[in-house]
């Protein structure tokens, strides 16, 4: 999905925003490098520093749960995310025995349009 972020990102924005790589493993961040990320780190550590001087952050709802996506977020990078004063535009989806309530079930190319829109709204406010 990252990848994913990235590439819609990229296309919408260009060279005007710098996009930054935050995996939790290091096969999501080499797919979102190879998307076209200027940058990319992976892991509690990396995200925990870097969320926190980011202007926008963006991702599934469960990078804010503390052991979702299989364990791989941990509570630091859970509360990192949430603390963060940065924007944080997120995806409605879940690897969890969670469902949000009162969002339409899209698929993952229109739910990262509408996220690309979102920030494309957010860049123009500031």
């Amino acid at each position: 999905m990252g990848a994913t972020l990235i590439k819609y990102i990229g296309e919408r924005f260009g060279e005007s925003m710098e996009l930054i790589a935050l995996g939790t493993n290091a096969i999501a961040t080499a797919q979102m490098l190879k998307a076209g990320a200027n940058k990319g780190a992976t892991g509690e550590n990396a995200i925990c520093c870097s969320v926190g001087r980011a202007d926008c952050v963006v991702g599934p709802v469960a990078i804010c749960w503390a052991n979702a996506m299989l364990g791989e977020v941990t509570g630091a990078m859970a509360a990192a995310v949430t603390s963060t004063p940065a924007v944080k535009i997120l995806l409605p989806l879940s690897q969890e025995n969670t469902f949000l309530v009162g969002t339409a079930k899209e698929p993952l190319p229109h739910m990262v349009q509408a996220a690309v829109e979102k920030i494309q709204k957010v860049v123009e406010d500031v």
